[in-house]
């Protein structure tokens, strides 16, 4: 028997988009040029984004300004 794999730790849409101060707007274009953390789509259509692939695609940015 295997066991449901449950994952407590999941972002929304507006999550991420509170975190980096950006427009769902924004979020969708990254999507579109496939930029964005990489997202799970639910059966209703939603998005979520798991917190380690986040921290991931931010650890991923390159810092620009040095």
């Amino acid at each position: 028997m295997t066991t449901p794999r449950v994952t407590l730790s999941m972002l929304t849409v507006d999550d991420i988009c509170t975190a980096l101060n950006v427009a769902r707007r924004t979020f969708y274009e990254w999507r579109q040029k496939d930029t964005a953390p990489p997202c799970l789509k639910l059966p209703n259509g939603e998005l979520r984004i798991r917190a380690v692939d986040f921290d991931r695609w931010m650890d991923s940015l390159k810092e620009i300004g040095k």
